[in-house]
């Protein structure tokens, strides 16, 4: 499990009237650490409470299968905070930001969703995980994204489009483009090659610039 996350992180994602347990907490940290490690299926309960120092039927005193409490974990994730590039928050600090240029608006989404994903990665290499697995999770990114994403940022790619700084291409191709590129780093970084002796300063830089000015040598 990453030091830099813990369960009061999403405890934050959840309705503030949620209140957990010490022991509940426990075997939410607990399921965490092994959904990421192991996938959903090759879980077992038992695993989890031990790993927790509970009896297993603490877990079924509070989620009656261990489906249940998958979507303890990745549901209020998804609803409040990952979907999975975009969430609320960041898209109002986005659309705030004075940016001067698309430059500044790529390295701002860059590095605050580098940041995001570094400290809450377990969650998400769950919800990854899962998510063709389990249309509920589907259904709620799509409707996330289709009510909070989609046209907030189609606006300020108009708008850089209109300030000739951006290509000519439908704006929806555009967001395509850049979620793509991003998340292909951060997800690579974080949850499929984690080991790698990563330069990440370096390959932020090398991102930014593929956004920026393509593969074509000039």
């Amino acid at each position: 499990m990453s030091n830099q996350f813990s369960i009061e992180e999403l405890l934050k994602l959840t309705d503030e009237d949620v209140k957990m347990s010490e022991k509940q907490k426990k075997v939410v940290e607990a399921a965490i650490e092994i959904f990421a490690d192991k996938g959903f299926a090759a879980a077992s309960t038992s695993e989890i409470a031990k790993k927790a120092g509970v009896a297993e039927g603490t877990i079924f005193r509070h989620y009656q299968t261990k489906k249940d409490l998958l979507f303890a974990i990745v549901m209020p994730t998804i609803t409040k905070s990952i979907a999975p590039f975009l969430v609320r928050n960041f898209l109002q600090d986005v659309t705030k930001q004075n940016h001067q240029d698309l430059e500044h608006m790529l390295r701002y989404i860059l590095e605050n969703r580098y940041e995001f994903i570094k400290k809450n990665h377990p969650v998400i290499k769950i919800l990854l995980q899962e998510v063709f697995f389990h249309e509920e999770f589907r259904g709620e990114l799509r409707k996330v994204v289709e009510e909070h994403a989609v046209e907030k940022l189609k606006k300020l790619i108009i708008h850089f489009q209109e300030k000739g700084e951006m290509i000519d291409m439908p704006p929806e191709t555009v967001l395509r483009m850049i979620i793509t590129t991003i998340m292909g780093f951060l997800i690579g970084r974080f949850i499929i090659l984690p080991d790698l002796d990563w330069d990440d300063e370096a390959e932020k830089e090398y991102t930014i610039q593929f956004l920026l000015h393509g593969l074509m040598k000039k």
